[in-house]
């Protein structure tokens, strides 16, 4: 009997919490903030090392900041059954950090908010860097002179001239009737769930309805539609933009491009508004898409057969994609027997030498299982059938 190890799933444990000191910055000092402001620290973790930065805002995380690369050892592979992060390395990030990371308040609501800042180790033990009230200040009402120049409008806002007196109107409702205090519901129109799995190309179609309170729908309303791609830090771009029925329902029909990802719908009851007043967030998981060939389908022992093939969709991850090899005899468990690396278009080959004499049939697939750097969920090509004499 042979047995091949060809990897191993090991938990480590570490109970210390990392070290945070010098901490200085816009984000740690201004009395208003506007834009984008930053915070400065010194982290130290002699364990698994500094990992990442996370921002909760009113009590719900908004954002995970990657501290140090390390070289490409603290990124998180995925994969495991617990949600813990996955590395490669004993220490797979940077003992000793000097940190300067971002926070975008432009999508925030003018006003007061609470700020909590935490940086983790790759173990996930976390030490608050920064708790604080913050101030947003984004978007100044403005008044413009209006002697002399009639009716002029900046920013969605309208200012009336001279004769009228000087008054600012604010930007056009959104829906009728619009609220602040509406209610948004979603989900996939296929099964009326909010998580959906689907294969890799095919469409995808939301449905919803947008109520004001008391359950009157709100007609002519905008509602945006935002995607955000399964991928480490990955942005959040605008998809579409939906627009409600005398009902109040909407369906959207998404592309059929997409990865896998977070969806929130959104809708303020203004236009131009800055953060919205209400969301609701589908998830969609997108299974990996892999083509397999295998030459030549009859071999023997001391033969040998190539396998070739595509990985579909990306980006791909620097250095490729880890791609799985497995083998069965039909009815039986699929074994692995080779792990290997997508070239940087997804393209894939291997080869295999038969050691022992048929004769038998085996069947060959080749699985993408999923990592946090690559935007789709895990997923199996075609089955190809070998027959050894």
């Amino acid at each position: 009997a042979v047995v091949y190890l060809y990897a191993a799933d090991l938990t480590l444990e570490q109970n210390t919490q990392p070290l945070v000191e010098n901490v200085t910055g816009e984000l740690a000092t201004a009395t208003t903030l506007s834009g984008t402001a930053d915070l400065s620290f010194a982290a130290f973790d002699p364990g698994s090392g500094i990992y990442q930065a996370v921002f909760t805002l009113d009590g719900v995380e908004s954002g995970r900041t990657l501290i140090d690369e390390n070289g490409g050892h603290c990124r998180d592979l995925g994969g495991t059954g617990d949600g813990l992060p996955a590395f490669l390395y004993l220490q797979p990030c940077a003992s000793s950090v000097s940190a300067d990371v971002p926070f975008d308040t432009t999508g925030l609501s003018d006003g007061a908010h609470h700020l909590v800042v935490a940086v983790t180790d790759a173990a996930g033990n976390s030490t608050v860097v920064l708790d604080r009230k913050i101030d947003v200040a984004n978007h100044p009402s403005q008044l413009l002179p209006g002697a002399g120049q009639g009716a002029s409008g900046v920013a969605g806002q309208v200012t009336l001239g001279a004769g009228q007196g000087t008054a600012t109107l604010g930007p056009a409702a959104n829906g009728t009737p619009a609220s602040a205090a509406a209610s948004l519901s979603a989900h996939w129109s296929s099964g009326a769930h909010t998580a959906l799995t689907a294969r890799f190309g095919s469409a995808h179609t939301v449905s919803g309805r947008l109520l004001a309170p008391g359950g009157t729908p709100i007609a002519g309303a905008q509602v945006q539609a935002l995607f955000q791609p399964g991928v480490l830090g990955a942005p959040t771009r605008k998809l579409a933009t939906a627009y409600t029925g005398a009902d109040g329902g909407f369906t959207l029909r998404l592309v059929s491009s997409l990865q896998s990802g977070r969806l929130t719908l959104a809708y303020s009851s203004r236009t131009g508004q800055a953060s919205p007043n209400v969301t609701a967030a589908l998830t969609l998981n997108v299974r990996a898409s892999l083509s397999l060939q295998v030459a030549p389908r009859v071999s023997h022992a001391g033969g040998t057969i190539r396998f070739t093939g595509d990985l579909h969709g990306g980006p791909l991850p620097r250095g490729g994609k880890q791609l799985v090899l497995e083998a069965r005899v039909p009815g039986g468990a699929w074994r692995q027997f080779r792990v290997l690396a997508s070239g940087p278009h997804g393209r894939y080959r291997a080869s295999y030498r038969f050691r022992l004499p048929g004769p038998v049939t085996y069947q060959f697939r080749a699985s993408c299982p999923h990592e946090a750097d690559f935007p789709f969920a895990s997923g199996s090509s075609n089955v190809v059938s070998v027959r050894e004499r």
